[in-house]
């Protein structure tokens, strides 16, 4: 009797996923008009998306973005790709340049979108502490430069508590703070969740999609796939941990977002 209810339970649970995948196809242009404020008259789809993807490194774009930025193409939506660095902690820079245009190109970002910046103040090392005021006045040129009205970036937690994520979300918040960005552009940040959420792969969709979060991206078997074909195109990056991140992790299938709130505040620029 045990193993039956037990066997009810997972089959109602999965049967539970695949009706939140159905619906979110329904509602994400819903939740991206509502993010991007647009007003009840006004027709939004997503060829009125200008998004710009903002990372620190190459293999982010597809191990924490990979379920938004399918989505947003599929919808037709211009999406730009800024990564802060070349990724060159191990001195693969050049190679692992070329392993992130491979991968944005598996998720349909094309080459003449992609700025990859080579700063020396802004290196690849956790221990790094990037400035505030360079990252955002990057990020702000790359707004203006493309018309962007979408932002979306890492939260104050970078996911994986990276220093170089966490960087960028200072930045974002900086701008946030000023006035700079135009009044049409949201700025998102992608939710930071427990250790026991984050690997447990598709089983989190649930709780992405009944927990409050302004943008829900979800993706299913066949997205997978490409963005697991993506994270193989970082072949420097492939330790055998990398293989188990792509098999449990929930990134590689659910993103949540959080509106960044713009307003005037007082924050120290380094």
């Amino acid at each position: 009797m045990t193993l039956y209810m037990a066997l009810i339970i997972i089959l109602s649970y999965l049967a539970l996923i695949k009706c939140i995948f159905f619906r979110h196809r329904r509602t994400l242009v819903k939740s991206l008009k509502r993010a991007l404020n647009a007003p009840p008259s006004r027709e939004t789809n997503g060829e009125n998306i200008r998004a710009l993807v903002v990372t620190a490194h190459p293999d982010d774009e597809c191990m924490f973005f990979a379920p938004t930025i399918i989505r947003l193409v599929e919808l037709n939506a211009t999406v730009h790709l800024l990564c802060l660095s070349e990724g060159n902690y191990y001195n693969q820079g050049a190679q692992r340049k070329q392993e992130l245009l491979n991968s944005c190109a598996v998720l349909g970002i094309p080459a003449s979108r992609i700025i990859i910046v080579n700063h020396k103040k802004l290196p690849d090392d956790p221990k790094a502490e990037w400035s505030v005021s360079l990252v955002s006045s990057e990020i702000l040129k790359h707004i203006r430069a493309h018309s962007i009205n979408m932002v979306l970036t890492f939260d104050g937690s970078g996911v994986s508590s990276h220093a170089n994520h966490i960087a960028i979300y200072n930045a974002v918040r900086h701008l946030a703070s000023t006035g700079e960005v135009p009044n049409d552009c949201t700025l998102l940040s992608l939710v930071t969740v427990g250790l026991l959420r984050k690997y447990i792969s598709f089983l989190d969709v649930p709780l992405s999609w009944f927990l409050p979060s302004c943008v829900c991206c979800i993706i299913g078997s066949k997205a997978y796939k490409q963005a697991k074909a993506a994270m193989l195109c970082h072949r420097t990056q492939l330790l055998w941990f990398r293989y188990l991140y792509i098999t449990f992790s929930r990134y590689m299938f659910v993103n949540t977002f959080q509106t960044i709130a713009q307003g005037p505040k007082n924050l120290k620029i380094y």
